[in-house]
Parts: structure tokens; C-alpha cells; sequence
């Protein structure tokens, strides 16, 4: 719309109407050549287009690229800033065990028949693939040539850590088939790594907390002082009707987990010591819930289905 003013002094108003835009076919929009435009634009069109994206994204990258640097800049392969109560995990470490199911969303089950090979076999192969780097000393970095046996008398060296011997586990074997086979399986209980962390042992028998079990005790007080600086692991059944099911249980290559596997301090070739749990007799056509815990003045316990600390629980159920 327009106005201008006539001769006369009277205002005259043009309106104008859009006009349609010339249809165009395909061809044509890909390359006009009455206008040179190509997609629409003209080649300095497409031209400044590019220019302000490149720009546009070198500066992102370089922005990007500083971050990481400042970022990289704070951390440490070898050891993490923050460290036991200043780090989110803090100082209480997890209890994890071995094998675990396929899919542990289903549940925390180990279910099978003895009498089905193919079954078996696929919860021996688990712990073959878990114990692979304790038997394979060349899956380790460096080769695990650091590696060196160790005994409460022969803590390792600064340079090295402790090999954890798994050709003396008795029927937790692999030769024995983890006794899968034989309807009395076993399960290997670790503590999650956490930098630094010391156990702080119950190696007092006088000092002993009044709910350890007593066959636990029991053997604390029949051990030499020096052996007794471990951190100690026992397994029962969750409920009265689960610790009548379950049957006795053994422990390889003993109760504990030694003092000379601690601190973790992320040396190559470390490995976390286990403790193989033997369940010898447990009643068959049954669902046993067991808990298994560890015994340190310094690792919290918490039990129950939910929000548990320094324990674990799993469904133990053989046809």
C-alpha cells in the first residue's frame, strides 16, 4: 500500500496485491539459470552461509577443546583427587559376588538342574571368564610380572602387588566344575575397590561384636595374632526357613580377605582377593535366600532387601 499526495491536495492510496511467485518444477529449483540460483540461493549466498558456519563451529570446537584441557588438566591416572570421605563413594566399600545371572534384572537368582550339562556349563563358564585374569597372569598389564606371593610376614614391596593363588580352592576349583555339578555350588564373594581404604580388622578376640556368628568367632580365637588381620566373610540364610535349607558352608582358601591385599592404590596387575563360599548341602527344590557379609570395624552393615550396606543377597535355587 502507498499514498501520494495530487496537485489538487487530494491524497491518493495504491494498493498493491501480493503476486503469486512463478511456479517452479524441480530442475529449477536445483538451478535457476535466469538467476543463477542454486537450492534457492546464489552462490555468494551459499558462500557466506559456509563461511559463518566454519567460524561458527571452529569456535565451539576450540571452546570445547579448552574445557577438556582444564578439565584434564585436574585429573590423575594413577590416583583420583578426591579420595575416600571427600570422594561420592566414600569409605564404606561394596560387597559384590561371582557368578551373577545373565540378566540381573530378572533378580539376583542362581538357578539351574545338576543333571543339565548345558546348564552348568554356562554358570562354570561365567566364572571361568571372571577368574581368567587371576590364572592368565598375561591379561594383566605389564604381564602381571609385578605380581609376587605374599603372607602375613611378606607384605609386598612398593612395586609390587599380591598374587591370589586359585589352585587352592578345594572344590571351588575349576578342575571340580566349582562343584556345579554336584548340586553344591560355589559363589565368590570380593569387596568393591575404593582407593586407599584400610581395613580396620577385628583381630582382638576380646573385642569381637556379640552378633559375629560363633563358628566365625570361633575360628578368629583359633587363629596366630598375626593371621587374624583380615577382613572377615560369613554367609547364612536371610530367614529361620532359609538357614534350616542351606545346608553346611565351607570357605577357600580361608574366611577372610588378608591384610596385604590392602590399601588399593591402582597398581598395575592388582587383583581383589575372593573368598570362595561352598554351599555343601543345600536342600535341592528349594529357593534359599542367603546374605553374606563382611566383617570390619570400619565397613557398615546394613541388611534387609533394600538400600543394603556391606552385605549381599542372593535367590539360591538347584533342581
Amino acid at each position: 500500500m502507498s499514498s501520494k499526495k495530487t496537485a489538487d491536495g487530494r491524497i491518493v492510496t495504491t494498493y498493491e496485491f501480493p503476486v503469486r511467485p512463478e511456479k517452479q518444477s524441480f530442475k529449477q529449483f536445483c538451478y535457476n539459470k535466469s538467476s543463477g540460483e542454486i537450492l534457492g540461493r546464489t552462490s555468494k549466498s551459499w558462500g557466506q552461509l559456509v563461511l559463518f558456519y566454519l567460524a561458527f563451529y571452529a569456535v565451539l570446537a576450540a571452546l570445547f577443546a579448552i574445557c577438556m584441557q582444564a578439565l584434564l588438566a585436574t585429573m590423575n591416572h594413577k590416583y583420583p583427587k578426591w579420595q575416600l570421605e571427600e570422594s561420592l563413594i566414600g569409605t564404606n566399600p561394596g560387597l559384590g559376588y561371582r557368578p551373577m545371572p545373565a540378566d540381573v534384572e530378572e533378580g539376583a537368582m542362581i538357578h539351574y538342574a545338576a543333571a543339565n550339562k548345558t546348564q552348568v556349563n554356562e554358570w562354570v563358564g561365567r566364572i571361568n571368564e571372571f577368574l581368567d585374569p587371576y590364572r592368565d597372569q598375561t591379561m594383566l598389564p605389564g604381564g602381571g610380572k609385578n605380581q609376587m606371593i605374599c603372607d602375613f610376614q611378606k607384605p609386598p614391596s612398593p612395586d609390587n602387588v599380591c598374587a591370589f593363588d586359585v589352585s587352592k580352592l578345594g572344590p571351588c576349583s575349576a578342575e571340580q566344575g566349582y562343584s556345579y555339578n554336584k548340586s553344591a555350588p560355589c559363589i565368590f564373594i570380593k569387596l568393591n575397590r575404593i582407593y586407599g581404604w584400610m581395613p580396620e580388622f577385628y583381630d582382638d578376640v576380646n573385642d569381637l561384636p556379640e552378633d559375629m556368628p560363633t563358628d566365625l568367632s570361633d575360628h578368629i580365637k583359633s587363629l596366630p595374632v598375626e593371621a587374624r588381620k583380615q577382613v572377615w566373610v560369613s554367609c547364612n540364610g536371610l530367614a529361620p526357613a532359609d538357614v534350616e535349607t542351606i545346608g553346611p558352608i565351607e570357605y577357600f582358601p580361608n574366611r577372610g580377605l588378608p591384610t596385604f591385599y590392602y590399601p588399593y592404590t591402582n597398581r598395575p596387575g592388582y587383583l581383589s582377593p575372593l573368598v570362595a563360599v561352598h554351599f555343601a548341602r543345600p536342600a535341592v527344590k528349594r529357593s534359599i535366600n542367603v546374605e553374606c557379609r563382611v566383617w570390619a570395624k570400619n565397613v557398615i552393615y546394613r541388611g534387609g532387601m533394600r538400600d543394603r550396606q556391606g552385605s549381599v543377597n542372593f535367590i539360591l535355587l538347584i533342581d
